[in-house]
Parts: C-alpha cells; sequence; structure tokens
C-alpha cells in the first residue's frame, strides 16, 4: 500500500474511545491536551444527537478534559449542515432533544408540523406515540425521512436502550419509507467535520472504537483508520470484518507521542 502522509488532522470518537461508562478512559485526558498544544485541528465526534457541543463539553469538563466547544462535532450538527446544504431555509418536523433542534435553528429551519419538508428524527428518551403517528402521516404526505443516526440501541447504566435507528425503522416499516442517515457509519459525517476544520482526507486519522462505524465511516472518507480496544469491538471481532483499519492500538495513551 501506499505510504500515507504524516497525520495533521485528528477526528476522534468520544464513547468507547475518550470516555467509557461515564469514566474517563487513563490517558484520554492527556492526549486532548496534547492535540490541543500541537495546534493540530481536530474534532470530537459524536453520534448522539441529544446533547448541544455546549452540554458535551460541561459533561466532558466534569471528567476532567478541557475541550473547546467548537471542538465538538455531533450528528445533530451534521444532519443540520447536511439539510441547509440541500435545502437553505427550509422547514422540517423535529423528533429529538436540545441538541437537535438548537442546530437546526442555528441552521435556519423553521421547526413545524404543518407540510415540512422534512421528518427529522434524532435521539430523545422520551419519544412519543402522538409525536411518531404525527411523523408517519406527515412521511405518507410527502415529507422527505431524515435521521441523525442508524445507532439501533444506545448505552445506559441498566443496559441498552433503543435508539435513532430502532425508532426510524419502526416508522420506516408504516410507511414504506427508509429514511437518509447521516450519521457515522455515512461518510458524509467525516466529510462535513473535515470542512468545519479545514482537513483533508490524505492527512486525518479517525480514532474509533467499533469497527461497524466508526472505521467503516473513516475508510469510506480516505481517512487513515485508527481501532482502539477500549468499548466495542475486540481484536478477534475486528478479523471478522472484510475490511481493515490502518492500525490496532490498546488505547489512545499509545497515541500521544504521535501528535
Amino acid at each position: 500500500m501506499p505510504e500515507r502522509k504524516a497525520i495533521e488532522t485528528w477526528l476522534t470518537d468520544m464513547d468507547g474511545v475518550l470516555v467509557h461508562e461515564g469514566v474517563p478512559v487513563p490517558g484520554a485526558p492527556e492526549f486532548v491536551n496534547k492535540m490541543k498544544e500541537s495546534g493540530k485541528p481536530f474534532l470530537i465526534l459524536t453520534n448522539n444527537s441529544i446533547y448541544t457541543p455546549r452540554d458535551l463539553q460541561a459533561r466532558l469538563a466534569r471528567m476532567g478534559f478541557d475541550v473547546p466547544e467548537q471542538s465538538i462535532w455531533t450528528a445533530a450538527l451534521a444532519t443540520a449542515q447536511f439539510l441547509a446544504d440541500q435545502r437553505p431555509g427550509g422547514t422540517a418536523y423535529v423528533i429529538g432533544e436540545a441538541g437537535l433542534t438548537t442546530a437546526m435553528h442555528a441552521a435556519g429551519y423553521i421547526l413545524t408540523e404543518f407540510s415540512p419538508d422534512y421528518v427529522v428524527l434524532g435521539e430523545t428518551r422520551t419519544y412519543s406515540f402522538e409525536a411518531l403517528t404525527k411523523a408517519v402521516r406527515l412521511i405518507n404526505d410527502g415529507a422527505k425521512f431524515i435521521c441523525t443516526n442508524p445507532d439501533a440501541t444506545g448505552p445506559s447504566n441498566e443496559g441498552a436502550l433503543p435508539a435513532a435507528g430502532s425508532v426510524a425503522a419502526m416508522i420506516s416499516k408504516a410507511t414504506g419509507v427508509d429514511p437518509y442517515f447521516v450519521g457515522k457509519p455515512n461518510p458524509m459525517m467525516m466529510r462535513s467535520a473535515l470542512n468545519v476544520i479545514g482537513g483533508h482526507s490524505e492527512s486525518t486519522a479517525m480514532i474509533g472504537d467499533r469497527m461497524d462505524t466508526d472505521v467503516l465511516c473513516g475508510l469510506e472518507a480516505g481517512l487513515e483508520t485508527i481501532l482502539v480496544l477500549t468499548g466495542i469491538s475486540t481484536r478477534a471481532e475486528s478479523e471478522r470484518y472484510p475490511y481493515r483499519p490502518s492500525r490496532i492500538v490498546d488505547s489512545v495513551a499509545d497515541l500521544i507521542n504521535e501528535i
């Protein structure tokens, strides 16, 4: 394989890479500090659309991370940016939390349930039958269906929770319409992140803990991909996929000296 250019831009997943079950991964705060000190552009990515970057900045700060708000890129921001590019000043019926509604407003969208251009589904812990019924009827009436991310489940202290992908499947079953997913593993998530910080694929690394989202997404966007073993995918499981990460390391602590 041709030798890649030196890494000048870093993209990293959050859950399973920097934090795991609400606790910092050993060496992760030092890794983030090193990225900041280097002056190289970086973004922390998450498919979670519940929280705004400011919310996530505060959550990370409580765990010992000093991360600028502008260094966090969510599936909600990527979705809002995608829609602003596709149909500037459009309208949408949104099912989601502040992370998504704030991003949609900032992108110039009007949120309405009256003949919207799009139905936009994000993560929430309070899905209501009334809201889902409204979404089904709007899609049947011609609204286009967008979902922030395809994750079927999300983590909690009590175990797995149904996530946006599962709810999207229910809406699809009721309407016969599949959504367009913006978040990982859609490489658009990577490309939108690169656009935000002026990065280039040939000199960017994506760090993640999941083969089916982080590594796949980075691979399809042409990035160097680094799988860490502090989250979902194990070294043995990585062998089962038809694609490979550029390399596998135990944790981001092993990457500190490369920045």
